[in-house]
């Protein structure tokens, strides 16, 4: 089968991939600061995605077509520095909010090792409604709210677990606005499985300064951040042993990650109108890392909340007691 040519010597199966090089080389050098892996790489397709429910809405671009009504949501609260500074490469390159919100979250996601390569799906139109409020789910939601929330949406109490892996490479910046930039894990520049072990650690202080935000929980290390819906998650019956699951198997987490972002990518879209670009998504690099618990911890600092199997086996880093640096 003849392949498309597009520029700078590259093929695509479809001409209307072609475009999307053209989009990353772009956003790789002036977008992501020549491959930056961060929280802001990825954040609008899950914002923009799950302002869906059974009436309409999904991953239609909305919150940047709609930037003026989604933003003043309080769960949306700082996301409109994000689309601001996105929005120019959309409109540059003429392409749909929607696709371009998808595109950019998969290539972002690319450049943290030890990540899966996301699956990308063109042709979006650019045509839509603002999403309702009150559909994102916040960080002090109960489980019981976050779970009926997504199952609206489509997903199990498992693939929100599966999509919260996106927070091994996270920070927070408005639980606490005082203190950007702390990280949910010890190494939040590596999509690795740090995040599912030092979540189950038990808190011991608030970074920041040193008291409860809305939406926060005692976290195990200085400078490390916690969110209480992660909290919640991590000990509930019902999504505690996809939790663990994670904690030695990044095989697994990637695998489950990314098939849970390609479900999320297309709600409200008809996925047999949408066109493969996904060999436009950088490869990521592989990490080795062995999955560890942080110097100082041991396993009887671990809250495991899944009765079906036992917590793995770990060895504890050694040194001093890891603390975390904001990013």
């Amino acid at each position: 089968m003849k392949r498309a040519v597009c520029s700078n010597g590259r093929s695509a199966a479809s001409d209307a991939c072609c475009i999307w090089f053209d989009v990353l080389d772009d956003i790789q050098q002036n977008l992501f600061d020549r491959g930056e892996c961060g929280e802001e790489t990825h954040e609008l397709t899950f914002h923009d995605a799950i302002g869906f429910s059974p009436q309409g809405g999904g991953a239609d671009g909305s919150i940047m077509a709609h930037f003026d009504v989604e933003t003043n949501f309080h769960a949306n609260t700082g996301v409109d520095e994000i689309i601001e500074t996105q929005r120019p490469f959309a409109l540059k390159h003429n392409v749909s909010f929607g696709d371009f919100i998808q595109f950019a979250g998969a290539v972002g996601v690319s450049n943290c090792p030890g990540a899966p390569r996301l699956e990308f799906l063109a042709g979006r139109s650019n045509d839509s409604q603002a999403s309702p409020d009150r559909l994102v789910p916040e960080p002090f939601d109960s489980a019981d709210t976050i779970i009926a929330r997504f199952a609206d949406a489509g997903f199990s109490a498992n693939e929100i677990v599966d999509l919260l892996a996106s927070h091994t490479v996270a920070a927070q910046d408005r639980v606490d606005p005082a203190h950007q930039g702390f990280p949910f894990d010890s190494t939040p520049g590596v999509f690795d499985t740090q995040f599912f072990i030092e979540t189950l650690l038990v808190g011991t202080a608030f970074p920041g300064n040193g008291s409860a935000n809305q939406g926060e929980v005692e976290s195990p290390l200085a400078g490390e951040f916690r969110l209480q819906s992660d909290f919640e998650l991590a000990r509930d019956s019902r999504t505690a042993c996809e939790w663990q699951s994670f904690v030695n198997n990044q095989n697994l987490m990637a695998a489950n990650f990314r098939a849970a972002m390609a479900k999320m990518a297309i709600l409200g879209q008809d996925r047999n109108l949408l066109t493969d670009c996904s060999e436009v998504i950088p490869t990521p690099k592989a990490v080795s890392n062995t999955p560890t618990l942080p110097a100082g911890k041991s396993r009887t600092d671990i809250q495991g909340s899944c009765s079906a199997t036992p917590f793995p086996s770990l060895t504890a880093a050694s040194g001093p007691a890891t603390s975390v640096p904001p990013v």
